[in-house]
This record gives structure tokens, sequence and C-alpha cells, in this order.
């Protein structure tokens, strides 16, 4: 069966040898779990002997239980060659992944949640690009419209709400923190793990955020996921750690105690070539793009204008043209000149799309006004002239604003 070796850089693909190191290692941590401990790991390694196509380990991590979960996983690990286990004395989920990933040799590395509540089907998905050296984290995601979730209202409300806060506070861009079903390359976890400082629950969320503010790729996984009704997580003093935990590590990141930019520089993925000097990367091939949707906006607007302009007035038929075009135009600059996709975001980009149209409206309703101002009553070529030229103004200003501030974070 193939093996791995650690890769020699972050973003390379694992190499594989003959030895006995194996490219996966998968941590179940576990506190008082002796009932659901066992057929677990049973199912576990039955599923990863059938489906995973490299050498794997299954690492119990016990979180100083009380119950019988330590015994029943050494007698786990003296039957399965593939099974280990590692004791802590001190409870804390964190502190059993960092513990466990910090002391392993396996380039690629994953934890589960003992209930399984993930279906397996996603593993396999989740830790290939972090095995080909296309992304550095994997995440599972019960948010994503691919997902398919059974769970109560509570837990599904409290989940959405967590995830709306830390895109509020720490402006993060994946969308399920807490779902437990993640992975990780190794030379990246031995990097991130010294400044992850929780060693609870709140340990994935700060891993993830560290990780996305040094640059690092995160792959999501929609996952089917069935809750688990016999939980034991606590959820009010869970939710309060985690917003001691928000409260933290946006102190960190607004006081600059955090080495981001020696994170980026070490891990961070190298920029994309620039083909022409002087010119960022992607900036020619927008800019014709940009320039074939202005085109079509500028033809509608005229249309439309030339339409309204009897029945409501030059300014009326000024402000519904350019109205009617910006929503339009900012739609199709979204997807086509920017390439972003989905319903992610699109109201917000909408909204700063008005602020840049509010712009566009004050250089050619200007334009209008000043030339009445100087004509009275101006030829209708004349009119047309100085619009094109306000919007061409318009138009330069736009395609700033639109690459720098609308969709400059979503790229």
């Amino acid at each position: 069966m193939a093996t791995s070796t650690i890769p020699s850089a972050p973003g390379e693909p694992v190499p594989t040898t003959s030895a006995t190191v194996p490219v996966l290692d998968v941590v179940v941590p576990v506190y008082n779990e002796q009932d659901d401990l066992a057929s677990c790991v049973y199912r576990l390694t039955e599923y990863l002997g059938t489906h995973f196509p490299y050498r794997y380990r299954i690492t119990v991590a016990d979180n100083a239980s009380t119950d019988e979960t330590l015994p029943i996983a050494q007698k786990l690990a003296a039957e399965l060659p593939e099974v280990a286990v590692t004791h802590l004395d001190q409870k804390g989920r964190g502190r059993a992944l960092a513990q466990v990933w910090s002391a392993s040799d396996a380039p690629v590395l994953a934890y589960m949640d003992v209930d399984l509540s993930t279906d397996l089907a996603a593993l396999l998905p989740l830790v290939a690009p972090l095995i080909t050296g296309h992304s550095d984290l994997a995440i599972g995601t019960r948010l994503s419209r691919g997902s398919r979730v059974v769970r109560g209202t509570k837990r599904e409300v409290i989940s959405r709400c967590y995830n709306l806060l830390l895109r509020g506070t720490l402006r993060v861009g994946f969308s399920d923190a807490q779902c437990g079903f993640k992975a990780i390359r190794r030379d990246v976890a031995r990097e991130l793990l010294p400044l992850v400082e929780d060693t609870g629950w709140f340990f994935d969320t700060e891993l993830l955020v560290l990780a996305q503010r040094a640059g690092l790729r995160v792959h999501e996984v929609p996952v089917d996921w069935v809750d688990d009704p016999d939980s034991r997580v606590d959820i009010v003093s869970t939710a309060l750690a985690d917003l001691k935990g928000i409260v933290r590590v946006g102190r960190a990141l607004a006081t600059g105690r955090l080495p981001l930019a020696e994170l980026s520089s070490q891990l961070g993925r190298h920029p994309l070539p620039v083909r022409t000097p002087g010119v960022p990367a992607g900036l020619v091939r927008q800019a014709v793009r940009f320039a074939a949707v202005g085109v079509a906006s500028t033809l509608a607007y005229l249309l439309l204008f030339l339409v309204l302009r009897n029945g409501i007035g030059a300014q009326g038929a000024n402000l519904v043209a350019l109205l009617v075009t910006a929503v339009a135009n900012t739609a199709a600059n979204r997807r086509l000149t920017f390439g972003i996709s989905g319903r992610r975001h699109a109201g917000r980009h909408q909204a700063q799309g008005l602020l840049v149209f509010a712009l566009g409206l004050a250089l050619t309703s200007g334009s209008l006004a000043v030339l009445h101002a100087l004509t009275g009553t101006p030829q209708r070529l004349v009119e047309l002239v100085v619009l094109v030229a306000a919007n061409l103004v318009a138009t330069a200003l736009r395609f700033l604003l639109l690459r720098v501030w609308v969709f400059g974070t979503a790229r």
C-alpha cells in the first residue's frame, strides 16, 4: 500500500514511498465515550481499509476520561494495527488535537468526532487536495447548498448565527467553523499550532482564522451530516468561550501581535506571474472584459435614455437609464470580468455597485446641468456627446472601484 513522507514545501504534492509512514493520521478526540468508541473505530477502519488508497492511522486521543474509554481504546489498538492511542491528563479537544498533530509523522492530519455525524464518503474529497498540494487546510461544511443536514432548529440557528458573527467580526471567508470534520497539512500545522492559544472548542476557529490571514488556501467540502442527539456539548459555556475567543483573536489581529507577515512568507503561495511589467496579474484580461460589458451597458443606457427622454425629461431619463444599466453592469462584471459566481455577498456587491453608480450619476447629471446652464436647450446630438464623454470618465472610475473595492476582497 502506498505511503508518504513529509512534503518538502507548501503547495507541493505529498510524495509516496515504500516506508511505513502513513499518508493520513485521523484523530478521534474522546471524553467519556465508552459506548460509542468501539463502533466508531471499527466503522472507520473498515471504511478506510476499503476506500482510502493510501496507508493511514487512526489515533484515539483520550481527554482525561473517567469511564472505560481509555481501556477500550487500548484494547482496540492492540487488536487493530492501524489504531494508536494517546492519553491526556487534561480535558480539551483543542489540546488533544494540538498534541497529537504536533507529534504525528503523517504529512496529512485530520480529525472527526466520535459520533461520525459526517458521512465518511466526504473523507477522501476532504484530504485529496492536501495530498496533491492544491490546498493547505480542508474543512467540511454543513452550510453550503450541496450539504444535506439533519438537525434540530435550535442547533441550526446557533450554528448559522455563530458563522455570521465570525464574518462580521473577524471577516472570515470560510462558511462553517464548527463542523467536526477537518484536515491540515503537517508542514502547515507545524507553523500554525504554536500560535493557537485555545485548547477547547474555539481551537478550530482560531486555527482557520490564522490560516486565512496568512494567505493559505482553505478547501471546503459539502457534507451529509446527521445530528447526534446524545451530544455532550454544553452550548451556553461553549458559546461564551467562543465569544471570548473572538474578542481575543480580534484584539491580537488589531494590535499586530500575530506574525502574519512571517507566516505568509513561509507558507503563503507565490504571487501569480505578471506577464506585462508594471501591470498587475489579470488586469489586461479584466480591462478587456470590462470594456465589452461597458460597451453593451452604454448602448443599453443610450437606448433607454432616448426612449424615456420625451416622457420624463432628460434628468429623469438619465436617472432611470443609469440605474437599470448599473444593476445589470454590476452583475455582468461580477461574473464575467472578476470571475465571481454564486449568491454569496451578491447583495453587498450590488449595494457597493450602487454607490459607484451614485458617483456616475453625479458626473453625468452634473455634466447635463452645466450644459443646460450654458446653452439653455442644447441640440440632441450635443447632449449625447456630453453624456458619452461623462460616461467615459465615470466608466474609468467604475473599473477602478470595482477592481479595488467592490470585488477586490472576494477575488
